[in-house]
């Protein structure tokens, strides 16, 4: 059976699951949470990497990181 406080923990990272940021050269080295966010210590910090693509998905929270291009 679950407890209260590691359901309360989960809670907290499934608000951002979904999530979509865009990000600009000024977030890297990327980390999530970001320190910008209210939430800065809902999980363990983790670095990303972003893909070919420029993408990055939290594997704590699954909130996905985008980053623009500059044009």
């Amino acid at each position: 059976m679950e407890s209260k406080a590691s359901r309360q923990g989960n809670h907290s990272a499934d608000q951002h699951a979904g999530q979509i940021h865009n990000i600009t050269d000024e977030d890297l080295p990327l980390v999530c949470p970001l320190p910008s966010n209210s939430q800065w210590d809902a999980h363990p910090r983790v670095f990303l990497t972003l893909d070919e693509q420029g993408k990055a998905v939290c594997p704590y929270c699954g909130t996905t990181y985008v980053k623009g291009s500059a044009e």
